[in-house]
């Protein structure tokens, strides 16, 4: 995987560039942008990192822009910052999914700390869409009955009833759940319920 990026967009050059320094002092890689189109054409949007973002930018807005992103499915973590911040736009973009809301002028701790937060989230995120890429490949290698005795065995059924559910004999079910657990790498039922849900959760 890359190193992570801060994607710093503002239309303030000067700050960009104070931005730019700081990153670079604590060995972080930075791109620099004027406004949000230049970042969405540059193709950068799902590198690895996180997204410094000014509130007020020419043309689409900061927020305007967060909200773009989220409807395009990219989930790079952002950090959001204004000269002009009022409480209803802190509100809108916390629960847009900002990692950090910052007013100008910010300390540059504070805005290297919700830098590192926001990398850090990026890396989970990463991680857990590696793991279920990895679940998902795993589901592939079913059968379809496999498959529905799993569901079934997610939903609490006993082998009897999974058995009495689907018409087959008891230890017919007991095969197919058992297939089914060695295939998805399952250590308990506990574990194959779990990894059901993960599944269910991302389809929806």
């Amino acid at each position: 995987m890359s190193n992570p990026t801060v994607h710093i967009v503002d239309d303030d050059g000067p700050l960009r560039e104070a931005l730019d320094s700081l990153f670079r002092s604590v060995g972080l890689e930075t791109r620099l942008f004027g406004n949000a189109q230049d970042f969405f054409r540059s193709g950068h949007a799902h590198d690895a990192g996180c997204l410094v973002l000014d509130v007020r930018l020419p043309g689409v807005s900061g927020l305007d822009f967060q909200a773009q992103l989220n409807a395009a499915d990219i989930r790079m973590p952002v950090v959001l910052m204004t000269g002009h911040g009022d409480i209803p736009m802190t509100v809108r973009g916390m629960k847009a999914g900002a990692v950090d809301f910052l007013a100008k002028p910010f300390r540059d701790q504070d805005m290297l700390d919700a830098v590192m937060a926001a990398i850090d989230r990026d890396h989970a995120l990463r991680a857990e869409r590696s793991g279920l890429d990895d679940l998902r490949r795993r589901y592939e290698t079913l059968t379809a009955r496999e498959r529905q005795v799993m569901a079934l065995v997610a939903e609490g059924l006993m082998n009897k009833q999974i058995a009495f559910e689907i018409g087959l004999s008891e230890i017919t079910v007991k095969i197919h759940r058992g297939a089914a657990m060695r295939k998805m790498q399952a250590r308990s039922v506990v574990e194959f319920v779990r990894m059901a849900e993960q599944l269910g959760a991302a389809a929806t």
